[in-house]
């Protein structure tokens, strides 16, 4: 499936197949595509979550009232979503129905309120999901770093450098991965982790240099990217904004600049399918695709009806 702001679009290998709310899509913008271990698909958006059967949409039921701690589970075969980035939690689906969980509270949460007194934005709010190699649940938020649920207990993360940008900016947590090594990336090139025991509620980290490359004026950068994901061969590959892509194959950055024709291309997501096959998600030109040596634009059969 491709995403796109005014629906959802389905390519099965030849065709491209437009969906809709007229088709019972909960809403137009897209957030974000899962799959259970039965391929039904769950597609998120700012309205909520429609499950597709392969035939039809349903959207899935919230389960109202008040959370009690125990629905705070870790249960493999649950999903998990955000549903906009203004609540204070995620939205954990178990098979029946969607349950709002709200976040513990973070140690960062008194220093960012006395320094924004009037935030316009709630620093609650969650960017990005993710689940590690042990199954462990990782909610990167707006403006308090990363918090990760073990399945009995909660610990935050947070360093300025992982959130504010060269420019001063309040980047979020954006991206989390865990490489085939075992190290943690969040958000940018700068450092990367691996996580020490501890019983703190802060995550102890053993922290080692990331890599980084020299701009025009000779001095050291490091990419700040929306996604980041991991090749077969173990390379990583992180998708900025408006820079293009950045390869790390263990030794070096590799640039990849992402344009179509003069226009340079703003990027989302990058996304590694079942095949090894390397996609964009972007802004402005639709999809992409890494063919070996570059990134190109998905271009399918044209002229199909969309229903």
């Amino acid at each position: 499936m491709v995403v796109k702001k005014n629906g959802v679009y389905r390519y099965d290998g030849k065709h491209l197949k437009h969906f809709t709310r007229q088709d019972g899509l909960v809403g137009h913008q897209i957030r974000g595509i899962q799959e259970d271990q039965d391929g039904n698909i769950f597609i998120e958006t700012l309205s909520g979550v429609s499950k597709f059967d392969g035939q039809k949409f349903k959207t899935l039921e919230i389960k109202q009232g008040n959370t009690v701690p125990n629905e705070w589970k870790l249960v493999p075969t649950d999903l998990w979503f955000r549903i906009g980035f203004d609540n204070k939690g995620p939205y954990r689906y178990d098979g029946e129905y969607l349950r709002f969980l709200k976040l513990p509270k973070s140690p960062r949460e008194d220093n960012f309120y006395t320094q924004r007194l009037n935030a316009g934005f709630n620093p609650y709010g969650i960017y990005s999901i993710y689940k590690d190699r042990k199954g462990f649940i990782w909610f990167g938020t707006t403006a308090l770093g990363a918090c990760r649920f073990d399945g009995e207990s909660f610990s935050w993360h947070y360093e300025d450098q992982l959130q504010t940008t060269p420019g001063g900016g309040d980047f979020g947590t954006r991206a989390i991965l865990e490489d085939t090594n075992g190290f943690f990336w969040f958000n940018n090139s700068r450092f990367r982790y691996k996580i020490l025991p501890s019983n703190s509620t802060n995550l102890v980290f053993k922290k080692e240099n990331g890599k980084g490359f020299l701009n025009e004026a000779n001095e050291m950068e490091f990419p700040f990217f929306l996604s980041i994901t991991e090749d077969d061969n173990g390379d990583l590959w992180m998708a900025t904004y408006d820079s293009g892509v950045w390869r790390y194959n263990g030794k070096e950055l590799i640039h990849y600049p992402v344009k179509y024709g003069e226009i340079d291309v703003l990027l989302f997501t990058i996304y590694k399918d079942q095949q090894g096959i390397l996609w964009l998600g972007t802004h402005n030109e639709g999809v992409f695709k890494y063919n070996g040596t570059s990134f190109e634009k998905f271009e399918p059969m044209k002229n199909i009806p969309n229903h």
